[in-house]
């Protein structure tokens, strides 16, 4: 029996642990939590399925309150050790292989399923939205697929497609050593990546205007950990080759990307995470329909930019919706990239 409790979100919003078993990762029990906002009168019947990226966990009220007022029930996992399905002792955010994840994912959807009935929307943001396709993909080669499934379509937001930075740590030697360390020492902390540029850009505390809790998102970023990060690269080689995700998909990213050691307002306009050029070039690896929308002005999280960037999101992901609807009935099997706004 499922026992929803409410959410530290407030009115409106209700949790739910799902029980995950022993960690393969061996630090215990594992838990992930799904989070809800659905209006009470008329019960929808579709939905959306969110999941967050690293050092993150949902706090988007005004996410979940878009997609409501658009007649879809809300839902957003909190991962394994991410934000409240973090427990004592655990290392935040930390998995050996992104597939772990299909657990809680194929948990989140079977419920959303079975109150809704009707088909699934899923969005992600960053480290999430390379969690997904890599689900999506596996699921696809199932029978029914995806769309068999219930999952309707696929929003991602900023996407971590590839390790952004100088070549060199995209070289064959450096994925190498990555895999090594990864598998040897996969807890240890890679050393010199604590910045608090993005997080001072958002938070209210510091030059920001969304709060949220830092003890599950904190300004500097969690560490970042060899085992991690090597399940991260075998998950982008695996994109590169190509994925089928078995439904529509539309990406959106900012129009640029910004490199700063300290926060300066620049940063309240670019992505101060990601490559932009990179969610680009690796978007056509999706398979199916890809719709990119880049956003002028938008922020790492584009759903955390500010006003303007974050209206003109808004609008993009509404008139997805409804071309979304429109072809309903057409064959989403079909491929074919359409590139919106600024070309990358």
């Amino acid at each position: 029996m499922t026992t929803w409790a409410p959410d530290i979100l407030g009115d409106g919003y209700q949790q739910l642990t799902i029980p995950l078993g022993a960690d393969p990762d061996g630090e215990g029990h594992v838990e992930a939590t799904l989070v809800r906002h659905r209006p009470e009168e008329p019960a929808p019947s579709r939905a959306v399925l969110y999941v967050h990226g690293f050092t993150d966990y949902f706090f988007q009220r005004h996410v979940a309150e878009h997609f409501t007022a658009r007649g879809y029930a809300f839902y957003a996992l909190d991962l394994r050790k991410c934000g409240r399905s973090l427990r004592p002792g655990q290392t935040p955010h930390y998995v050996s292989d992104l597939a772990l994840y299909d657990a809680e994912l194929n948990e989140a959807l079977q419920l959303v399923r079975d109150e809704v009935g009707g088909p699934v929307l899923l969005t992600a943001h960053s480290t999430g939205g390379l969690i997904l396709p890599l689900w999506l993909d596996r699921l696809e080669r199932k029978p029914g697929g995806s769309a068999g499934a219930g999952v309707a379509g696929l929003i991602l937001n900023s996407p971590w497609f590839d390790l952004q930075g100088p070549a060199l740590l995209r070289t064959a030697g450096t994925s190498a050593a990555i895999d090594a360390l990864g598998r040897a020492s996969g807890r240890t902390e890679i050393p010199g990546l604590k910045l608090d540029t993005y997080g001072s850009s958002l938070h209210i505390g510091a030059n920001g205007e969304w709060d949220y809790d830092l003890e599950w998102k904190p300004l500097t970023g969690f560490p970042v950990r060899f085992g991690w990060l090597r399940a991260v690269r075998r998950g982008h080689a695996r994109l590169h080759r190509g994925l089928d995700v078995g439904v529509p998909s539309l990406i959106l990213r900012s129009t640029r990307s910004v490199v700063a050691s300290r926060y300066n307002p620049s940063v309240d306009t670019a992505d101060a995470v990601l490559d932009v050029d990179q969610i680009a070039r690796w978007a056509g690896c999706l398979g199916n329909r890809t719709t990119i929308v880049p956003i002028d002005g938008a922020r790492h999280d584009v759903f955390l930019s500010t006003a303007g960037p974050l209206a003109e999101a808004f609008r993009e992901v509404d008139l997805w919706l409804g071309w979304l609807d429109a072809h309903h009935l057409t064959d989403t099997r079909e491929t074919a990239t359409e590139e919106t706004g600024a070309t990358a």
